[in-house]
């Protein structure tokens, strides 16, 4: 926390915990309990709501020190306690707001005003999300959701600045980030797409075999079709509509952005037609007893996988599992995008991700929700 430019010393991790919950709550009431769930990862103290109400008095000390009126800023109201801040001054606030101006001007087919737009969102970052919190469930959760957002702006300004021909910029950044997200097919695209546009023909066909061999030696798959027919037109050394593409993925992300106050819930169904909801955001999967869904199976991890709500989509992230996790036959390295249908193995025991329909502003299913499960 900084005040006036100054850094403040926030103490232990209990206390940070508590301030990052507030924080990616603000504006809302959440209990002492809910805080605590958090702080302590779901097995907080007896004495919860004495242990919340220390934190928060340090919290608010900080504040008074500053001379600012801490009980304007961490309000006591029911439930418990709601952390009051303006878009304006919250980072994440700023990001977003920023990023929906760049896509309303990427799909007004404004390229350079997009791009401009899409730096400034991703001025906002600085470093990894919570990353002081990290092993900490709501923390992990939130931070994947977020990192998936950045990379879909990345991805997004790449193809702005790829419009407007500055593809010196796209390779720029592109290159570091393909190499840390080598099996991201979108990223590969606009870095091979780039090189081309650039007059590096050759090096656009280096990067596509680099990509045939990335995707064989880890997946045992070949590109997909929009990629192998990018590569047969840089053969044919024919032009790129990449306006068009740009437009394209501006609307499709307007769309989704639109759409999301009503997005349908999902979740996991196992072979026994038994159902595990997604709450909150997200489903830990694994062995241990501390996941949302626990799997009696020796294939599976302590904590194997997490299937997180980022906002737009639902993805799943491999937990460094010993054994993998695979979507579709598929195995997850780092996370994959989740579309209803999948199916998804960990271990001996596969799940079929479904997205619920929505039935009067109230999303229906069948089955009843279990928290638990075994390996079959």
């Amino acid at each position: 926390m900084t005040i006036d430019g100054t850094p403040q010393t926030l103490g232990g991790s209990r206390q940070r915990a508590v301030l990052a919950m507030l924080l990616i709550n603000r504006n809302r009431a959440l209990s002492a309990d809910t805080i605590a769930a958090a702080a302590w990862d779901d097995r907080p103290p007896a004495d919860t709501r004495g242990n919340i109400q220390v934190l928060i008095s340090h919290l608010r000390k900080l504040l008074k020190t500053a001379q600012l009126d801490a009980r304007e800023i961490i309000v006591t109201t029911p439930p418990g306690y709601r952390l009051c801040t303006s878009e304006p001054q919250c980072d994440v606030d700023r990001f977003h707001a920023r990023k929906r101006q760049a896509f309303d001007a990427a799909a007004g087919r404004r390229f350079a005003e997009a791009s401009t737009h899409f730096s400034h969102a991703l001025q906002e970052w600085r470093g990894e999300v919570l990353d002081d919190l990290h092993g900490l469930r709501f923390a992990d959760t939130f931070a994947t959701g977020l990192e998936e957002e950045k990379i879909v702006t990345l991805t997004a300004r790449a193809e702005s600045e790829l419009a407007c021909g500055r593809t010196a910029a796209v390779i720029s950044d592109l290159t570091p980030l393909v190499a840390s997200n080598p099996l991201r097919e979108p990223l590969w695209a606009q870095l091979i797409a780039a090189l081309y546009l650039a007059g590096r023909q050759s090096d656009a066909l280096d990067a596509c075999r680099r990509l045939r061999s990335t995707l064989a030696d880890e997946l045992g798959i070949d590109p997909s079709a929009p990629l192998q027919e990018l590569e047969a037109r840089i053969l044919r050394q024919e032009s790129l509509e990449v306006q068009r593409q740009a437009s394209a993925t501006a609307a499709v992300a307007m769309t989704i952005i639109d759409a999301h106050p009503r997005a349908a819930r999902a979740q996991l169904r196992d072979a026994t037609g038994r159902v595990f909801t997604i709450d909150e955001g997200a489903l830990r999967i694994g062995r241990m007893d501390d996941n949302d869904l626990t799997l009696a199976d020796g294939k599976a991890s302590r904590h194997h996988a997490l299937v997180v709500d980022t906002g737009a989509s639902y993805l799943i992230r491999d937990l460094k599992s010993a054994n993998g996790t695979y979507v579709a036959g598929v195995r997850v390295f780092n996370s994959a995008p989740l579309s209803d249908g999948d199916v998804i193995r960990i271990g001996d025991n596969e799940f079929t991700f479904e997205r619920l329909r929505e039935a009067g502003g109230i999303a229906t299913q069948s089955g009843n929700s279990r928290r638990s499960g075994s390996g079959d």
